[in-house]
């Protein structure tokens, strides 16, 4: 029994942990454009191109952030799988994230940091970053205590 306890007071630090990540991916993202200096290349792009981009950016940063504050919110309850909705959030959350860390490899060209120790050193933990994400919530989704 408190081992069962203390097992989901990991998870909800861990879901803690990860609402806070993904609400600073969200604002990251927001500044990407100019971290990443793409304003020349963007500039260059049709001007429906560069319209898209700006709004998937803001929607995508929404997203997160409503993870994140769900997730804030319902730590305790989705640790604890405690209704059918939590269990549903956190496999969708989770799925999400699974998806993303898998589309770091198969979608991304090895050129943007084959060479370069530093874009690969971000690279890998972009992967392992979403990874552990994607981890966490499908743990609380699917991990039950005996």
């Amino acid at each position: 029994m408190k081992s069962s306890l203390l097992n989901l007071a990991s998870l909800e630090l861990a879901l803690r942990v990860v609402a806070v990540a993904q609400f600073a991916v969200a604002i990251l993202n927001l500044f990407l454009i100019r971290i990443m200096k793409w304003k020349p290349d963007l500039e260059r792009a049709p001007l429906i191109i560069r319209e898209v981009f700006r709004i998937h950016v803001v929607f995508i940063s929404i997203t997160l952030s409503i993870f994140a504050a769900l997730t804030w919110r319902f730590a305790y309850e989705i640790a604890r799988a405690s209704s059918p909705l939590t269990i549903w959030l956190a496999v969708a959350i989770g799925l999400f994230w699974l998806v993303r860390s898998a589309m770091q490899w198969l979608h991304y060209s090895p050129s943007h940091w084959r060479g370069d120790a530093l874009r690969t050193v971000i690279h890998w933990a972009l992967f392992l970053g979403y990874g552990a994400m994607a981890t966490v919530y499908l743990a609380a989704a699917f991990w039950r205590n005996a």
